[in-house]
Parts: structure tokens; sequence; C-alpha cells
């Protein structure tokens, strides 16, 4: 092994991939663009899109109203909701979006209710529509203070305080600083969009210096310089590192950047989400109270943790591209690498999977849980230095496949 061919080789694999327009796709442009465009494309259409449900009055039915003229004007009354004649198919219209809730009411609810022994109220909506959900809360809300107010005025007549029935308050304050809230909360998609990246950043450029040198038929001719096999695989294997290094640099730059600039657009009054039907603070004032960040230290221990991760992505793809004849080929062979890849990312990403010592052996699984955890300040050293050594095992091995691999005439000039 000669460093000084494996540089050599390295630089002029560098040159010409900087040439090359899919190379600087994967390594420069969808890195660097993809964070803003997912932070304020997404983050845009999302707030626009909650923003215009939130401000329609939704279309309600009443049931049974009949017997409770009272509470069916108080909540027209209300301007919260548009209650529209009733119809026997309110289901499917509900079904359909051309109502969005509809409330039943018991018979004589609004007598029953003045003598204190009134019947459940049932709420009907459509799970997991948001502005149906938007609906059955406004009415929630509504029948909320009916009932506080059917309670005090009970309390009154018996001559008791309304603390009888809620003699104290609770309220949430959070103590954890925004380092932690923000490590949190990014956590879980941080290391999945990182290890994407990483693998596609390696992808393009190990195809292009391995089956689309064949194709080019220039692969006999680097062959046949005085050069051993061992450093020209080297050498290109450096390139095809240096790509996904790059895309992740990269990609892990624009997120900072894109956070810092348009951070405030997520930090006023916490964003709320409609979950099966109702809607709840994705983050409680006390977190949207201050601008969640990451901690620096988390961000570099995520880019130690990668480095064996993007030699393994790098020595694997250069080794399964090494048997294409041709980029088209190698393409078929690569593509469906990434779902072997998105899916331990996907699995880091659910909530309840914790680091163990078994799950810490688990290439990729291993990389998203620990990266989470180091964003949120929580530093598992043992468990850090198992995933550290048997990650750079896994590349170690990785690589040395690859170098017997193209040591092999049979998978070089393959028929």
């Amino acid at each position: 092994m000669n460093w000084s061919n494996i540089i050599t080789v390295y630089a002029k694999e560098l040159k010409d991939s900087l040439r090359d327009r899919r190379t600087l796709m994967s390594m420069i442009i969808i890195p660097t663009f993809v964070m803003p465009a997912l932070i304020f494309g997404v983050g845009k259409i999302a707030t626009t899109v909650f923003s215009k449900a939130r401000s329609e009055i939704p279309t309600v039915m009443v049931l049974g109203g009949e017997t409770s003229p009272g509470v069916v004007a108080a909540l027209g009354d209300s301007k919260k909701v548009n209650i529209v004649p009733t119809a026997a198919d309110w289901k499917q219209q509900i079904s359909d979006k051309k109502i969005r809730a509809t409330v039943q009411l018991p018979v004589n609810f609004e007598r029953d209710l003045a003598a204190g022994a009134a019947e459940s109220v049932i709420i009907y909506n459509y799970d997991g529509e948001l502005k149906s959900g938007f609906a059955a809360n406004e009415l929630e809300k509504f029948f909320r203070t009916l009932r506080e107010r059917a309670v005090a005025t009970q309390l009154a007549r018996r001559g008791l305080p309304a603390t009888l029935i809620q003699p104290f308050e609770t309220k949430r304050e959070n103590v954890a600083p925004p380092e932690k809230v923000g490590g949190n909360l990014l956590g879980g998609i941080v290391p999945y969009l990182i290890i994407i990246l990483c693998f596609t950043g390696a992808m393009y450029p190990a195809m292009d210096l391995t089956a689309g040198e064949k194709e080019r038929g220039t692969m006999e001719t680097l062959l046949c310089s005085p050069v051993a096999r061992v450093d020209i695989v080297l050498g290109k294997f450096l390139m095809v590192l240096t790509s996904s290094l790059a895309a992740m640099v990269l990609a892990l730059t624009s997120m900072g950047v894109s956070f810092a600039v348009g951070g405030a657009i997520f930090s006023g009054g916490g964003a709320k989400v409609a979950v099966v039907g109702k809607v709840a603070d994705a983050t409680s004032a006390a977190a949207s109270s201050v601008m969640p960040s990451i901690d620096p230290a988390g961000v570099l221990g995520v880019l130690a943790m990668v480095l064996p991760v993007a030699v393994l992505f790098s020595a694997v793809i250069f080794t399964v591209a090494l048997f294409a004849k041709s980029y088209k080929e190698a393409q078929s062979y690569v593509a469906p690498l990434i779902f072997v890849v998105i899916m331990p990312a996907v699995v880091g990403m659910l909530p309840g999977i914790e680091l163990n010592a078994r799950l810490a052996l688990v290439p990729i699984l291993n990389l998203s849980l620990v990266c989470k955890e180091m964003l949120s300040g929580i530093w598992h050293w043992n468990y850090i230095a198992i995933i550290f050594g048997s990650t750079c095992v896994y590349a170690g091995v990785a690589l040395a496949l690859a170098v017997k691999m193209f040591d092999r005439e049979d998978v070089i000039f393959r028929a």
C-alpha cells in the first residue's frame, strides 16, 4: 500500500467527480437546500393549512334539540359553530365532509340539566380529519362551560362555594433548558435525515467510480497503470467517503442555519396538531416561550458517531456497485439498499424504543438511538463506546471485502 499512489488516485477521482452533475447534486445541492426546503416549505404549508382550518366556522347538526331550545340557541349564539337543520343521513354527511360534526342531546336535556340529573351528550365526528376535530373541540368546550355553569348554579342553590368542586388548579412549568427541549423535539428526525443523506451522498459516486468506469471503458486503462489495485480501490473509496461526509456536514450546517433563521416561525404560541380528532398542544407553553436549540456538544457527538457509519455505507455501496456491468445495472443493485437503511432509521424514531446493550450492536438503529440521546443532552458512555467500536468493526469488514472484490478478475470483468 502506497499512500502517495492512493492520494494521486483520490485527487484524480475527486476532480472528475466534481465535474459530474449527479455527484454534485447528491453531494452538495441536495444536502444544502433540502433542509431549508423542509423547514420553511413544509412548515409554511402546515401553518397555512392549519390556519385555514382553524379560521373556518364549522358546520354542525344538533340531534334532539327540540326539547332543549335554550341550549341550541346558546350554542348558535356562541358564533363558534354554524348549526344546520338535521337530516337522516347525518353520518354520511360527516363522512363526505359536508358537515364537520353532530351532537346528540338526550331527550329533555335542558330540563334535566336544570334539575341536576342530565344524561350524557354524545359528539360524533370524523376521527383524524382536521376540521372535524376542530368542530368537536368547539362543541366540547361549549358543553364543558355549560356543565360548569350548571354545577355553579346547583352549588349556589345549596349555599356551597364553587371551590368545593374544584378546590385547586394545576399548571405545568418547563424546567428543561432550551438545548434539551430542542434536542428532544428534533432528536428523532435529525439522525434519520443524516443517515439518509450519508447514504445517498455515497451512492452516486460509488456507482460512477465502478460500474460507470466499466461502461465508459476506462477501468482497463486504470488497471494497466503501475499502481497496485489496493491503492486504486482505497483512492476510489476515499472519494466515495468524501462525498458521503460532505453531504452529511452540509446537511447539518444547512439545518443549523435554517433553524437559526426560521426558528421564530415555530417559537410563538406552540404548534398545534390534530390527533385522532382532538386538538392538542405540540409543545407546552413553557417550551414555546424560548427558542428551541440544539446543544453544540450533541452535534459534535453526532458528527463523531457518523464517521464509521459513513465508512460502512461507502464500502458496502462500492462493493455492491462493483458487481454491475453498467451504471443502470448498478442503480438496480444499490437502490433497494436504501430500504435496508431506512427501516432501522425509522424504528429509531419510534417512541418507546430505548437504547440497550442488544440494540447497541444493531447497525444504523444504534446510531439513530444514540444520536437522539446525545442531542437531548444524555450521554451513555458505555453504549457510545460499544456503538462506535462495533460500527468500526463492521466498517472495517466492509472495506476489506471491497478490497478483496476489486482484486478479483471475475468481478471486475464480469461478462
